[in-house]
């Protein structure tokens, strides 16, 4: 009994530094129909993880959104730093959208970023990651696309802007990001000319107040044979549990008007594996096929050891 007592004794240290944490990773989703996303056949989720990141420690990698230039694919996505406990940005690539190689870190700053959703105006891409922390929306653009990036414009602050979400529309740019951090209840839209802003709320936001379920944004708005889809994660039960998709059906510099895309999510976890714990990002592009190709984020509860 004694020398078990001992070996207890001498295993506290160790047991205390047992933590147990959300386990982000990527993985890949296609099909013919955008309400019928599965797993691609042949393919083995999740597809990027922390174990890929090779230059700074990562406790997770999570929040994908891709670019595709001609010849490649850009997936920019947040890792979870660590030691420094931050997030930062990093990039991947891939020839066929499928098969992935981590390149490096391309964002970093002295505070939290995630959601690195990149896009493409005037002849340059610029990056709007989430810097809640901060309470802004901040403009990046590549200076050396994919590789580096500056700070170009705070575009909105005062708040816990989370998700930020911007997007082209009818000769409009359009912004929606979630607020009310603690309960994730609430979402904003704005609206501007150009991506440097000025950026107004819209008079009918916010357009979700005191509704977990449907309010923070999950990716990046998609157009679908002409139809609007806002992508939005449920937070009813827990931060990031599945992906809910709503068409909109009203969008002017007066009017705002949506409705379900169907009556089932989008996306659900699955019930063992990689993300049975829940989804939460979703990349949506239309192949030239008329297929879809979905980079999607995932998780589960893991413990590991913190020093």
């Amino acid at each position: 009994m004694q020398t078990f007592l001992s070996s207890v004794r001498k295993a506290l240290p160790l047991l205390r530094r047992v933590r147990r944490k959300d386990d982000w990773a990527i993985g890949i989703y296609g099909g013919n129909d955008l309400d019928r996303l599965q797993p691609l056949p042949g393919m083995r989720n999740p597809v990027l993880t922390a174990a890929h990141v090779r230059d700074v420690p990562a406790l997770f990698v999570a929040d994908p959104f891709v670019v595709r230039t001609d010849d490649h694919w850009w997936l920019f996505f947040e890792v979870l730093h660590a030691t420094l406990r931050r997030g930062q940005i990093g990039v991947a690539v891939s020839r066929n959208g499928r098969e992935w190689e981590y390149c490096q870190i391309v964002l970093d700053e002295p505070f939290h970023l995630s959601y690195p959703l990149v896009f493409e105006w005037n002849g340059a891409y610029y990056m709007t990651p989430e810097t809640a922390s901060q309470r802004q929306v901040r403009l990046y653009r590549a200076v050396d696309f994919p590789f580096r990036w500056e700070y170009v414009a705070t575009l909105l602050e005062d708040d816990d802007y989370l998700d930020p979400t911007p997007f082209f529309y009818q000769g409009r740019w359009w912004l929606f990001a979630g607020t009310n951090i603690k309960r994730n209840d609430t979402l904003r839209l704005y609206g501007a000319t150009t991506p440097y802003g000025p950026w107004r709320e819209h008079p009918c936001s916010p357009i979700v107040a005191g509704d977990a379920r449907i309010a923070r944004p999950a990716g990046r708005v998609v157009c679908h044979n002409g139809r609007l889809i806002r992508l939005a994660q449920d937070c009813s039960q827990h931060y990031g549990a599945r992906v809910l998709a709503f068409e909109v059906v009203d969008l002017t510099a007066e009017r705002y008007a949506e409705r379900p895309w169907s009556s089932a999510a989008l996306l659900e976890p699955e019930r063992s594996g990689w993300n049975q714990r829940g989804m939460h990002t979703l990349d949506l592009h239309r192949l030239r096929e008329g297929t879809w190709l979905a980079l999607v984020d995932g998780h589960r509860k893991r413990f590991y050891m913190r020093w």
